[in-house]
Formats: C-alpha cells, structure tokens, sequence
C-alpha cells in the first residue's frame, strides 16, 4: 500500500511570502504559533519586491485618518465599504510605527521627519517611501531576514499551493505540488494579484490569481473581478523594459505628460482611472503606441531604480522623454473577505492583493494597496488563531486548482476586457477556456454602467442606483449585493 503524502503541522498557514504574507507569518509567530510560510520563489523576490508605491498613513499635521477615508472613497467611486475604510485610514499609522520598529528604515529629511511623497488621488502629501521608489523592495528585504531567522516559522520555498484542503465545508490547509501538504487551523492566502492575466502588464508573470483560484475551487466567494486598474505610465517601446511601471510619485513630484505634439492633455495627479483613459484616448486620436513622460525637472537620486532601469536600458530620462502606455496593474476584486481577512469558508483567509473587503471600491487610491496588506495580514493571522482545531476526515487533494491562462486568453482579456469594454467582445470571453476570464466577464457583463476603472462603452454614463453594490461570484453565477 502506497505511503500518504508528508504533511507538515502548524497553526497558521500562509501562501505566499509578499508583504502581506511576511507580515501575517510574523504576527502569528510573535502569538508563540508554530508558522508554515510556503513560497514559491526565494524570499524577498515576491511581486511585492517590485512595489515602487509606498504606504499610505495620515501621519501629517495637516491631515488626518478621516481626510484618509475621504479621499480613498472619492477614488473609489460610490462603492468604497465604509467600514473597511475606516479600519485602513485609522490603522495606517499604526503599521509604519510597527515597521519602523521591526527595522524598516523610512526616507526622512535631515531633521529625521519621515518624508511624505503626493501621488495621485490624495489631497495632502501622506505616502510613506523607502529608498524612494523602492518601498516595496527595502520592506520586503527586511521582513524576509527578520522571518528567516524567526525558529516558530518553517519557509518552504520553491514550494507552491496547488489545492485548499478541506472538508465539511472547513479549510484544513493546503496541498502542495511536490505531494506534500500543510494542516493548521488556519490558511492565509497571501499570493498577490491576477493583473498578468492581461497581456500587457506590470506584473511579475506569477501575478495569475492563484489565490483566487484557490479560495474557488474550495467554494468561496469572489467579487468585484470587473474592477481592473490600468496604470497610466508603464514603460513602451524599450527593449527589456516592456510594462516596467515608472511610479506615480515621480509625477507627484514634477514630471508631466505630453502627447505627440508636445501638448500637456490631462491633469497628472488625477485618480488613475481618469488619466489611463486619456492617455488611451490621445493614442487613439492621434494614432500613436505610447505618450512621453517629461521627468527631466525631477532630481533622479529621489528614485533611483527607476532612473537606474531606464538607464541600463539606454535611455537617460535625466535628458530624454520616456515613451509610456497603460498597462493592467492592479485587480480590485478578490477573495470576499470580512474585516480579519476571513472568506467565506471557515478557516481559509485571503489578505493582500487576493482579498476584496470592499476597500479598493472601483478604482484604487495609490498607495492604500502597500497599507492595506499590514493592516489585513496582521487581523488575519490574529484572527487565524482563534479558530479551532479539528483533524479533516479527507486525505489531501491529488487534483490541482490552478490553471495557467494561454497566450491567447491573456490577448483576449487585454483586447476585450480592457480600458473599454462593450457586451459582444465581454460575451467572447465567457467561452474562454480559463475560469478567471470567465468570471471576469461575467462581472463586467452584470456592470451595465461606467464607474472608476470599469468602462463600458455601450454603458458610458455611471448608475447611481448601482452605488454600495458589488458584483459577487457564488458557485459561479454573479450577482449584485449591497455591501454597508
């Protein structure tokens, strides 16, 4: 008789080692719990890595936690969840205190006040940076020694999740490609967004909502797929550099857009919804691939891995114009999860990218994401801990939920499911052979209004019926709930 698979024993298991995984595994290991945290890559190489965004806190005298909240719902359009806002805005500067004082080094000025960069959506300057636009890179390096060196949490790395396993409706851990599993009382998906399901993106190729694959095929729900943000300015037309995001904070600090003849055409710092769609709409007017970012007037030592990147790709943008278009950068939608990260199958969590609280609403206020994977992973993991524990009456799952979308279902979802939309190229993709564009169009079908980062163009005008209400996916079928 065959041997069963290993199986690891923990309290908390969390996928993915980003920096809401990292924060989740760190907060259940400082409760004493014994942590297994799988990671597909090495640590510290994670999307998050790449993050140049910073985070989002009201730590200005100027502002406050609920100017926060105003200005993550006026992004959001009409269908922010007023409590998840509230939460993010008021435990924001807790986080950066907590990560100053786990060793993150924030950029400060000469008096030692941490600087506060302006990105696009805030009223005041409330963006925390490292290293300049290298935020997510120094946060993450940090965390992932501080858990490499903590006895309570086992990495695996080179590992990945292939199935949730559960029974009688409980999550009981996860399965692992190589044959092995994880039982513990409780699972964290933290494995990051599904924006490379796009074509042309800023993700990392990893980025194929594995965690919303996950949490699907274990029976909960997901909502708000349709809600897709298109970053303004990665890069075109560079070879090597293809969708490589030059932050928003270089426009927050002086850099502006200009069309083919040279023309400024939007305000820079408006949400990314509106300046996504007119870049795109001056390329279609003018019958052009990209528009070119002036950031010659910008000091290049205040973001040095970008300017870095475009120079060993042969562009100086110290004296040359940067060709940029958008690209799929950010997924709103998500795991449905409450205010502790909790989905809606006991004992399985999403946090992170893969989570939809209702915070992000239709369009994503910069910088709230960074914010938003502290706050929700730290709940998570002490949430995580007060469940059961229980022994599954199943063996582990054999069979993988993860599909990879072909070449062909990414041109699909960019060409039909992108910064516009209308019904007969939405109705193509619900034959897609992936499950991810198939849920996505079924959400932007039901959606028969513009709002934030959906646009329809058969539907142009926004539905103040449809404000508070968010495109739910149960057993496969979407529909409308209204979310307090």
């Amino acid at each position: 008789m065959a041997a069963g698979p290993t199986v690891l024993q923990a309290d908390v298991c969390v996928v993915g080692a980003g920096a809401a995984g990292l924060y989740a595994a760190l907060t259940a290991a400082q409760q004493g719990a014994q942590v297994v945290l799988v990671s597909a890559t090495p640590l510290a190489q994670t999307a998050s890595y790449w993050a140049q965004g910073g985070i989002a806190a009201a730590l200005a005298v100027e502002d406050s936690a609920d100017l926060h909240r105003k200005d993550t719902e006026r992004a959001g359009r009409g269908i922010v969840r007023r409590t998840a806002a509230n939460l993010l805005c008021r435990e924001a500067p807790h986080v950066v205190r907590d990560l100053e004082a786990l060793g993150v080094r924030f950029d400060a000025d000469r008096r030692g006040r941490l600087s506060l960069g302006l990105e696009g959506g805030h009223t005041v300057r409330r963006v925390v940076h490292a290293g300049g636009s290298a935020t997510g890179r120094r946060v993450v390096r940090d965390l992932s020694a501080i858990v490499a060196e903590d006895r309570r949490i086992t990495v695996l790395e080179g590992s990945r999740a292939s199935a949730a396993w559960t029974a009688d409706g409980r999550c009981f851990g996860v399965a692992l490609e190589d044959g092995r599993a994880v039982q513990a009382r409780a699972t964290i998906l933290a494995t990051g967004g599904a924006a490379a399901l796009w074509s042309r993106t800023t993700n990392p190729p990893g980025s194929l909502g594995i965690g919303l694959q996950l949490a699907r095929e274990a029976g909960a729900a997901l909502a708000d797929l349709e809600f897709v943000q298109f970053h303004p300015t990665a890069v075109t037309g560079i070879p090597g550099r293809e969708g490589f995001l030059v932050t928003e904070a270089i426009r927050g600090e002086g850099a502006t857009l200009h069309d083919a003849h040279g023309e400024r055409f939007v305000e820079e710092l408006a949400p990314r919804d509106e300046v996504a769609r007119a870049i795109a709409g001056t390329m279609r007017e003018q019958g052009t691939t990209h528009v070119l970012l002036d950031m010659r007037e910008v000091d290049p030592l205040k973001f040095p891995n970008v300017v870095g990147a475009l120079r060993d790709s042969g562009l100086d943008p110290a004296t040359e114009l940067v060709p940029v278009a958008p690209a799929s950068h950010y997924v709103m939608g998500g795991v449905v999860c409450d205010l502790d990260g909790g989905s809606t199958v006991p004992g399985l969590y999403a946090v992170g990218e893969s989570a939809c609280t209702g915070l992000h609403g239709a369009n994503r206020l910069a910088s709230n994401s960074l914010t938003e994977c502290f706050v929700l992973g730290k709940r998570a993991a002490l949430a995580g801990l007060d469940e059961p524990t229980g022994q599954p009456d199943t063996a582990p799952p054999t069979e993988t939920a993860i599909e990879v979308p072909s070449w062909e279902t990414r041109q699909a979802l960019w060409h039909h499911a992108g910064i516009e939309r209308e019904r007969e190229g939405l109705q193509r993709l619900t034959d897609d052979p992936h499950p991810l564009a198939r849920l996505v169009a079924a959400c932007a079908i039901l959606r028969e209004e513009s709002r934030g980062a959906h646009r329809r163009s058969d539907f142009p005008e926004t539905d103040p019926a449809l404000d508070g209400h968010h495109t739910v996916v149960r057993n496969g079928h979407a529909a409308f709930e209204r979310w307090a």
